[in-house]
């Protein structure tokens, strides 16, 4: 992972400068990747939406699909429609309140609802524990045959992929924020394994990211 010099400051904060840096330098090829992945047509929840550049930038290009944006903090919500609605983007739904650590919120699931539940750099500055939310919030909501598409970088059995990750990792630790920090693959396997969610496939992108598709065992 490379660092520009005209890369802002980390900061997790879903309306901060460094997160609309980073969702403009990873959305094309994330996209590229997606339209292998995605189905036709049916239903796409993405978890811990944001500011909506993502989702928003992705919807175009799947007309057949009605995608649900989501947060646990409902003070971007203003600018995920607002983001939607200069886009238009008639095939954006209006966002929903989910947290990922508390079921409460999480959408009833009296049938299938979601053909794609998809999360985007999250877990570098979030707990390994979400991956258990993320996990239990797809064994309740997918539709058979439907997965959990997770972006980000990682580390795989306890090694970097690379020195440059290694490097990034490091420049999150030195904020010394609990939990945050590059998570390691087999440890998102273990949480999501304890809810019959098991890893299918993990795709390359650039920028030693990994996109991880998680399914039904």
């Amino acid at each position: 992972m490379t660092h520009p010099e005209d890369r802002p400051p980390i900061d997790p904060y879903p309306l901060s400068p460094y997160v609309a840096w980073a969702g403009r330098r990873n959305r094309g090829p994330i996209l590229d990747a997606f339209k292998t992945l995605f189905p036709a047509s049916g239903d796409v929840l993405e978890l811990a939406t944001g500011s909506g550049q993502h989702i928003n930038f992705f919807a175009p290009n799947f007309p057949g699909l009605r995608f649900q944006p989501s947060d646990y903090d409902t003070d971007v919500f203003p600018t995920i429609r607002r983001n939607r609605d200069e886009a238009g983007n008639t095939n954006v739904l209006d966002p929903v309140k989910i947290d990922l650590t508390d079921p409460a919120t999480w959408p009833e699931a009296r049938e299938p609802l979601y053909d794609v539940i998809f999360v985007i750099n999250i877990f570098q500055v979030a707990p390994v524990s979400i991956a258990d939310g993320i996990a239990a919030l797809a064994a309740r909501t997918l539709k058979p045959g439907g997965f959990v598409a997770i972006y980000g970088p990682f580390k795989i059995d306890g090694a970097y992929t690379t020195a440059s990750n290694e490097e990034f990792d490091k420049e999150i630790l030195a904020a010394k924020v609990p939990e945050w920090g590059l998570k390691d693959v087999r440890d998102l396997e273990k949480a999501a394994s304890k809810h019959g969610i098991v890893l299918k496939q993990r795709l390359d992108l650039p920028a030693n990211n990994f996109i991880l598709v998680f399914g039904r065992e």
